[in-house]
């Protein structure tokens, strides 16, 4: 099993926004500045774990112990 996010999509709006989504529901919007320099980043990184970093959902530290809670278990 890899750590690496998945799920995450986006979509540039006509006002030149950025709407990303994970799993098909609204993560996070970028607008200006930073929507172009998601446009230059995105096609030199790897875009799920860029839009990870950019919607704070990137590895909280804690992915071993809530593996093993009990409510998660089997």
């Amino acid at each position: 099993m890899t750590n690496t996010p998945d799920g995450f999509t986006y979509r540039v709006r006509k006002s030149g926004d950025i709407e990303m989504l994970h799993h098909g529901r609204p993560a996070g919007v970028l607008r200006g500045a930073k929507a172009a320099r998601f446009l230059v980043d995105v096609d030199q990184e790897d875009p799920q774990e860029l839009m990870a970093r950019l919607t704070g959902n990137y590895r909280h530290g804690n992915e071993r112990a809530a593996k093993n809670h009990p409510r998660n278990r089997g």
